[in-house]
């Protein structure tokens, strides 16, 4: 039997684990999206990944923001993102978790076949993200760019802190 990611860990050059985040994803994502905890990024039909690999954090991304670095973390399969405060990777804390996923939207996809509005869905699948500092930005503010594989978008996220 092999277990599934379902955490972030952080790890010092010399490999000892200092930090898990453990339980966190579905602990979050239960509290906020109630029936909608553990869904799979190609239908709304409820907790579909208990059994599997939970939420499925896949896509990374690191920034530093002012004083603060931030661990952006995709969850592939519920979709969304986490943002943790990895500053100090001994006292790692959580900050937000943040989706536009429509969990109302009556869609199912089976490989190429679409039935329903799956546009409707918002983004779904994070697969790849890229974080642009705030002088490199075209806004002048840092920016979180996600690639959503399933329901094929593109979502950039103006980033700011207080």
């Amino acid at each position: 039997m092999a277990y599934g990611g379902r955490s972030f860990s952080i790890w010092t050059a010399q490999g000892q684990q200092v930090y898990d985040s453990g339980s966190d994803f579905e602990q979050i994502t239960s509290a906020l999206l109630g029936m909608n905890f553990n869904n799979n990024n190609d239908e709304n039909k409820g907790d579909s990944r208990s059994d599997d690999k939970g939420p499925e954090p896949e896509a990374l991304a690191i920034g530093q923001l002012g004083d603060s670095t931030y661990a952006f973390i995709g969850l592939e399969r519920t979709s969304g993102f986490m943002i943790y405060d990895i500053s100090n990777p001994f006292a790692v804390s959580f900050v937000d978790y943040v989706h536009n996923r429509d969990f109302t939207a009556d869609f199912a996809i089976d490989g190429g076949d679409i039935e329903g509005q799956v546009t409707q869905a918002g983004d779904l699948g994070p697969e790849g993200m890229k974080f642009i500092a705030a002088n490199n930005s075209p806004t002048g503010l840092p920016l979180l760019i996600i690639g959503n594989e399933v329901s094929g978008t593109t979502a950039v996220y103006q980033l700011s802190f207080k």
